[in-house]
């Protein structure tokens, strides 16, 4: 990650970088084994797990230890073979620092996969050689344009099972990269490989000499992190409102919370939203000191020079470059609920520290995912579905495009009975691909005040 010299960390800190980054595929394609082999043939397992795990695939009858079992850990992931929660490992190289997330494969899990793509910035997507590309596997390769993860790698599978033949693994890339392409996925990555055996996981395989491409963990350690915070626009969504009133701080007033974006100086011209007044940056308060400059992802406290109305919920952006603020949300969501979401329902939108009432206004269109066509006016989306939405809100909202910004730009739709979180939304544009949206349906009225 590049940063000019007053943005970057301290000097003397270790130069190698940190990628973020996801794995997805369908049941049984081996997401779990290769995640296990990657950490296994990186010598990024400890002594004491690896023993676990052998022990563990003793005890099931197999010979050679079971890798998967490195990142499945729940009792039930073990028990039926799949896995079911998302599991973060951290690892590294002598090039690069990895967060990985193991994301389930089964349909029914799509929404742990939305939560650990969120912040990738690169998605391995598995395919079974045997079977090709599949639903599952457009579904994911959606999910991943729709969260502009800006690298996918599609990792071809079980090569050994189809006899390391070159024109399957060809068959499969070319398929998928148009699927991918289409999408507006801008980068794509294709590796044949063996999970299992270890074929072009960490070590060149010996068995695929037709392939002249890297490793999984040469692009995983080669591939340039793009996404910095810093060169977005700067936003300062406010968590807590600090007022000591004590002796020492009789007049002391900070806004607690964390940098979403962007970078913030002392003496910087400042817009409260959603309110739209302004006022200037006198002071930033970092870990008990006084700094002239914070940037994201940073927790900082800013004092201003005007005492006004500031509580949890608003947003603190340069005058000069507030996002605009708005009641009518239109955005693509991906519902992760097992109850429908339907037009008229009522909901709470969370984004970033604010939660607000709404109302769906509208479901414009669903998107069909075997040829990317949008199925109009369906009236709701179902689980795993992915969908335009026209939300309306009780209070304005200061909303970036999530393709300026993933952190201003997502919200979450939330049953307001239970607190169940129904669909993770994305405002703006989604694919590239994507038309334009209808106009917004006229307000229906509504009896118990939840007409906006």
């Amino acid at each position: 990650m590049t940063t000019s010299t007053e943005q970057s960390p301290a000097a003397g800190q270790a130069a190698t970088t940190l990628l973020r980054f996801a794995t997805a595929g369908s049941v049984d394609d081996g997401k779990s084994t290769l995640v296990g082999r990657l950490l296994h043939d990186s010598k990024s397992v400890l002594t004491d797990q690896l023993e676990a795990v052998e022990h563990a695939s003793r005890s099931r009858g197999q010979e050679a230890p079971d890798l998967a079992l490195l990142t499945d850990g729940l009792r039930a992931e073990r028990e039926q073979g799949i896995t079911i929660d998302v599991a973060y490992r951290y690892f590294a190289t002598a090039r690069r620092r990895f967060i990985l997330a193991d994301t389930p494969g089964h349909v029914q899990y799509t929404r742990n996969m939305v939560t650990g793509a969120s912040t990738a910035e690169l998605a391995v997507v598995l395919v079974d050689a045997r079977n090709g590309v599949v639903e599952q596997t457009r579904r994911h390769a959606a999910v991943a344009a729709l969260l502009r993860v800006p690298h996918v790698v599609l990792a071809v599978n079980k090569m050994d099972l189809v006899g390391y033949q070159e024109s399957v693994f060809a068959a499969i890339a070319e398929e998928f990269t148009a699927y991918a392409t289409e999408l507006g996925v801008p980068e794509i990555t294709a590796i044949p490989i063996s999970a299992l055996v270890g074929d072009n996981v960490v070590e060149p395989s010996a068995h695929m000499d037709w392939y002249g491409g890297p490793t999984v963990l040469e692009h995983l350690e080669s591939v340039p992190v793009s996404h910095d915070l810093t060169a977005c626009h700067a936003r300062f969504p406010v968590q807590y409102v600090i007022r000591p009133q004590t002796a020492e701080h009789p007049d002391y007033r900070g806004y607690a919370g964390q940098i979403a974006a962007g970078v913030f100086r002392v003496g910087d011209r400042v817009a409260v939203l959603p309110s739209g007044r302004t006022s200037e940056i006198t002071a930033i308060d970092a870990l008990g000191e006084s700094v002239d400059i914070a940037w994201a992802p940073q927790s900082v406290t800013i004092r201003l020079a005007d005492d006004i109305d500031i509580s949890r919920g608003d947003l603190l952006a340069p005058a000069a470059d507030a996002p605009p603020t708005s009641q009518d949300v239109e955005a693509t969501v991906c519902h992760v609920a097992d109850r429908p979401l339907t037009v008229g329902q009522r909901v709470l939108l969370k984004h970033t520290t604010r939660t607000v009432k709404a109302i769906v206004k509208e479901i414009p269109s669903r998107l069909t995912l075997d040829d990317l066509s949008q199925h109009p006016e369906p009236g709701r989306l179902v689980a795993n579905d992915i969908g335009r939405v026209t939300v309306r809100t009780a209070e304005p909202l200061a909303l970036d495009a999530y393709a300026d910004s993933r952190r201003t730009g997502s919200f979450l739709l939330i049953d307001p009975a239970d607190g169940t979180t129904l669909a993770a939304g994305m405002a703006g544009e989604s694919f590239a691909s994507t038309a334009p949206a209808p106009a917004p349906a006229a307000a229906a009225d509504d009896e118990e005040g939840w007409d906006f």
